[in-house]
């Protein structure tokens, strides 16, 4: 599987939400993305929060957020 560049969305509190950029994404095969930067842990995300394309606007949310979805695999 290859590791591409990829953005991500975080909640941001009381700013409001945004993608941000300098991740290495690589599909996993239990669902969604293993997300990687040097100053964060590896982690497995659900794919609404991973974007390999960079967003045209860093503060719109991801079209198909919700409450009832989950932020992180465990």
């Amino acid at each position: 599987m290859e590791r591409e560049k990829a953005w991500i969305w975080f909640k941001g509190g009381l700013q409001g939400g945004s993608w941000v950029g300098g991740f290495w994404a690589t599909k996993s095969e239990q669902g969604g993305y293993l997300v990687e930067r040097s100053d964060f842990v590896k982690c497995r995300l659900p794919e609404w929060r991973v974007s390999l394309l960079e967003p045209e606007n860093p503060k719109e949310p991801p079209r198909d957020i919700s409450s009832k979805n989950i932020w992180k695999h465990i």
